[in-house]
């Protein structure tokens, strides 16, 4: 009798774990789904009908959902790529107004100084859309070749100090000689420049910002590049948003952006088959690290 209990429960605890396993299918797609990542899908087992209809419903709703997405993207980086020319010749034609001066009235040079920042503030935000979407696709020209990261922070460091001190801030960087990483110099400058400019606007006087060069301790063909500092901090609620495109936190909304800054550093991040993370508390500061795969040529002479 008791052979027989243990024979049913062990056949049931089979019967039970077959008929659930495809509800795991679709369980852990779902986790995987990201929103960079919608290709996911989920396998048809071909062996129970309720859940290979449940598999082909979700499979079918990812589907209409990624091509949603597609088309919103494009929609906007059409917006995106339209708006040029007319913003374009907005300032053009301000310029030509600033040029034809001055004026008798003060207010019309300063209205015509005022269209052309603007206009420049919105180029430069359309122009990082456009950098953002082409990067996402993975059509962005990049140009591979060895890049040494410590250089790029130490560049990085020289052309933010004088910003940096104007602000009451100490900007420091520590790097070895040379750390190379396969990279588009252009893309990584750009990434590390937003990086350190993020920083600096949200760091009050007096504060530190510290760039740092390394290699993972866990994984030595790992690169990290991280931005540290004294800052207002991201609250837990704003973190899991800040890499979105427009984010920007309550606090810093009284600060000049735009809300692509840490938009782009993910997506060139992810265009070299890296990521970048952040660490950050409310009045403590904030550590952003951008995480590369090195080059095995990298040298490990230390240097600041």
């Amino acid at each position: 009798m008791s052979a027989l209990i243990v024979t049913a429960l062990g056949v049931g605890w089979f019967m039970a774990r077959r008929a659930l396993s495809g509800v795991e299918a679709v369980t852990r797609t779902a986790r995987k789904i990201s929103d960079t990542d919608l290709g996911q899908r989920v396998p048809i087992m071909a062996r129970h009908e309720e859940i290979d209809r449940l598999a082909v419903t979700f499979n079918q709703m990812l589907d209409r959902i990624e091509k949603l997405v597609a088309g919103i993207r494009e929609m906007g980086d059409n917006i995106a790529h339209d708006l040029k020319s007319p913003v374009a010749r907005i300032r053009g034609m301000a310029e030509m107004s600033l040029a034809a001066g001055p004026y008798d009235n003060c207010e019309d040079d300063a209205l015509a100084a005022s269209t052309i920042e603007e206009c420049d503030r919105l180029l430069e935000m359309i122009n990082t859309m456009l950098m953002i979407s082409k990067t996402d696709a993975g059509v962005s020209e990049t140009h591979m070749q060895p890049v040494n990261i410590a250089d790029v922070a130490r560049a990085a460091k020289t052309l933010f100090v004088p910003l940096a001190e104007d602000g009451g801030l100490t900007l420091t960087c520590t790097a070895p000689d040379t750390v190379l990483v396969s990279g588009d110099l252009r893309l990584l400058q750009r990434a590390m420049a937003n990086l350190v400019d993020n920083a600096i606007k949200y760091t009050p006087a007096p504060g530190t910002i510290e760039i740092s060069v390394d290699h993972d301790k866990t994984n030595k063909e790992k690169v990290n590049i991280s931005v540290k500092d004294s800052g207002i901090g991201i609250g837990a609620d704003d973190l899991p948003n800040i890499f979105n495109r427009f984010f920007r936190c309550d606090q810093s909304r009284a600060t000049n952006g735009s809300g692509l800054g840490l938009s782009l550093v993910q997506a060139v991040a992810q265009a070299h088959g890296g990521c970048v993370d952040v660490v950050s508390e409310p009045g403590r500061g904030s550590l952003f690290t951008l995480h590369l795969s090195g080059l095995p040529e990298i040298q490990t002479n230390p240097g600041d």
